[in-house]
């Protein structure tokens, strides 16, 4: 055989001659249905209730660019230069008083880890605690990059169960039992306590230190992810399971939400011993994250009322939030839904026998896209439900995306009472080859 001829052993698939030559890990990942809908859920004629984008028009461009040309000017030669792998020691500074507002008030600034973002976050944590066939608890349904990041660990997710009050205990303490009898290693709970993503709901304030107390009972890691906790509608803000305990709790939280997520960074803070293999992680993921970003982040929380712009992003959301519950109401009545006090998303369960997934090529041909409740299991679980998100649109927006949607609905209804079912798609949106729903 010569050098140029194909092994017998190889596979040639999809038009990738690298087929079969992966890591295992490699093997095990999957476009988020996220990210399948992305091209078209972006067309302009399409009303998008799919993605979790920040509305940024609030934000005061024109003075923050002033005060960023000066900051080029002054610091230009170190904003544009390699930093810390633990991240640049003033930002570290400025998010301690951000943390402090959800009653974290004992972090130093070398207890922060900067991030290239949340994702960025999600990875480290994971490659450093987990091996291949390690379980990872978290909520169910289960925030989609989380998933992500956990799979390209090869790390199995395990569900706890959610109610309208979050996570619950015993729930909680029951599958740590289950999986220590199946010959598992539970290695950290992974939970969205405030206004979750995708169901919207918030950990109650009382069952917090039950959680904390079964995860030392077990001796079991939380990671508390917490993007939106500053966006309460009301300007309520709920303490933070780290301000209780700061030896085991790995506290995420992220500026995509509260300033805009061009910039990726987001932040951790961890326990001695996990913070420097956090750091030690981050230098050999991505060196160090980028000055440039992390300088301009400096510069708005240093020039700018960052509370009041984050109160007026509360009262906008709001006032989204209230117009699809209200949309929801006049259109869906027959559906099911929490609203939210907070955050982005409206988690929304549809009539017994219709899918979610399967109806969603014909949402879009009908001008609206949403997020399909597959897209937040491993599992195929979720048909009946889909993820709207109120965050981005207008309210006239919504309001029309919502009565689009409702005749989508409407029809799949009809359609399954007279052959009772709604049908399954021919392709699977987590497949990369998947090529989105077409818009007509």
């Amino acid at each position: 055989m010569s050098e140029t001829d194909t092994p017998p052993s190889s596979k040639v698939i999809r038009n990738d001659p690298w087929y079969g030559s992966y890591a295992a890990r490699a093997e095990a990942m999957r476009a988020s249905e996220i990210r399948a809908l992305f091209a078209v859920a972006s067309r302009p004629e399409v009303v998008s209730l799919a993605g979790g984008m920040p509305y940024l028009e609030y934000m005061p461009f024109k003075e923050l660019s002033e005060l960023i040309a000066k900051m080029m000017v002054d610091k230009g030669d170190v904003a544009w230069q390699y930093g810390s792998a633990q991240g640049d020691p003033h930002l570290r500074e400025d998010v301690l008083q951000i943390m402090e507002l959800e009653g974290i008030t004992d972090a130093q600034p070398d207890d922060v880890v900067i991030t290239n973002g949340s994702q960025n976050a999600l990875d480290l944590i994971t490659r450093i605690m987990c091996d291949p066939g390690d379980v990872v608890l978290s909520e169910a349904p289960n925030y989609v990059g989380a998933l992500g990041a956990f799979q390209s660990f090869q790390v199995e997710v395990v569900n706890v169960m959610l109610d309208e009050n979050g996570l619950i205990p015993e729930s909680f303490e029951q599958t740590i039992v289950e999986q220590r009898k199946l010959g598992k290693k539970v290695k950290f709970l992974y939970t969205v306590p405030n206004f979750h993503n995708p169901a919207g709901v918030t950990l109650s304030v009382e069952r917090r230190p039950r959680i904390l107390e079964i995860a030392r009972k077990y001796h079991v890691l939380i990671v508390e992810d917490n993007p939106y906790g500053l966006l309460g509608f009301n300007g309520q803000t709920y303490p933070a399971m780290r301000s209780m305990d700061n030896q085991n709790v790995v506290y995420m939280s992220s500026f995509s939400k509260i300033i805009a997520p061009g910039m990726r960074i987001a932040w951790m803070i961890a326990p001695p011993g996990i913070r420097q293999k956090l750091v030690l992680a981050n230098e050999a993921s991505v060196l160090c994250p980028p000055n440039m970003s992390q300088f301009t982040i400096a510069t708005y929380l240093d020039n700018f009322d960052w509370k009041k712009q984050i109160n007026d992003y509360r009262g906008m959301y709001k006032e989204r939030c209230d117009t699809m519950d209200a949309a929801l109401h006049e259109y869906l009545p027959y559906c099911s839904w929490h609203k939210p006090k907070g955050g982005f998303y409206i988690w929304l369960k549809i009539p017994e026998g219709l899918d979610s997934r399967a109806m969603l090529p014909r949402a879009v041909t009908a001008k609206v896209a949403y997020v399909a409740g597959t897209g937040f299991y491993t599992n195929g679980e979720g048909r009946d439900h889909m993820r709207l998100s109120f965050c981005y649109p207008t309210p006239d927006r919504i309001h029309e995306g919502v009565r689009r949607l409702a005749g989508v609905i409407d029809a799949e209804r009809e359609t399954t009472e007279l052959f009772g079912t709604s049908g399954v798609p021919d392709s699977d949106p987590r497949d990369p080859e998947y090529p989105g729903p077409q818009v007509r």
